[in-house]
Parts: structure tokens; C-alpha cells; sequence
């Protein structure tokens, strides 16, 4: 884990991971077991569940629940930050940079975690259209 990871992770610890818990009823659920997705590295049999309210193509609240290592937390938490409140075209366009740019890190493992998350955000919201079209 490289050092603005590191710094982030302890700030997460303080504040109490501002996103961690559930949504009754999400617009979208996403379990990375299910979508064969790896977002933490280095830990077996690991998980992260994304909940996703959305309204009016709105990102209106977004939680998740994990068993993974620090540097997953960091990007999940960084991920919620990210899109709540966006519309769910404007979160399709967060990229890797977005993830680097809040955190200060292009650190490889904390890279793979953000490519995964986005993917999984993004099966999960292509999915919504669909079944909203």
C-alpha cells in the first residue's frame, strides 16, 4: 500500500467510513462475487456489495458492505464519493484518473481495485437502463 492510500485509509478510520452499510430496496444491487469481478487484492474470499439508490437518472445515495483489504476500502469509499449526486451518465465517465485524483496515488493495487469498481458500476447501470428502457 503506497502512502496517500495509507494517509486516506486512516482518514476513513476517523470518520467512521462514511459510506459503509446497506439500502433497503436499491435501484441497483451489484455483488463482485457474482459479477466475477476482483477488487481487493491479496485477500481470499473477499467481497464488496454496492447498493444504489437512483431518481430522476440521479445517483440520490449509494452504500456498500466488504470484507477486503485497506486499499479496496479506500477506492470503494472514493467510488461513493465520486458518483453520489451525479447523474448516472456522468458516473459512467469516472475514470481511473478520477480515483488517483481524490487519493494522490496511481498505485497499482489501488489502480486494479478503481478499474474493478468501475466496471461493476457500470454493469450494474447498464443494466438499470435496460430494464428502465
Amino acid at each position: 500500500m503506497d502512502e496517500p492510500v495509507i494517509k486516506y485509509y486512516r482518514k476513513l478510520l476517523k470518520s467512521d467510513f462514511e459510506y459503509t452499510g446497506r439500502i433497503e430496496n436499491p435501484s441497483i444491487f451489484l455483488d463482485s462475487i457474482g459479477e466475477k469481478i476482483t477488487i481487493c487484492a491479496r485477500v481470499a474470499k473477499t467481497y464488496i456489495h454496492l447498493y444504489i439508490n437512483i431518481t430522476n437518472n440521479t445517483i440520490k445515495d449509494i452504500k456498500y458492505l466488504c470484507m477486503c483489504d485497506p486499499t479496496a476500502n479506500v477506492a470503494v469509499e472514493v467510488l461513493c464519493s465520486l458518483v453520489k449526486g451525479k447523474t448516472i451518465e456522468e458516473a459512467k465517465l469516472i475514470t481511473e484518473d478520477s480515483f488517483s485524483q481524490v487519493v494522490g496515488s496511481k498505485g497499482k493495487d489501488f489502480l486494479k481495485s478503481a478499474r474493478g469498481l468501475i466496471e461493476l458500476i457500470n454493469r450494474g447501470i447498464s443494466r438499470y437502463q435496460a430494464q428502465q428502457a
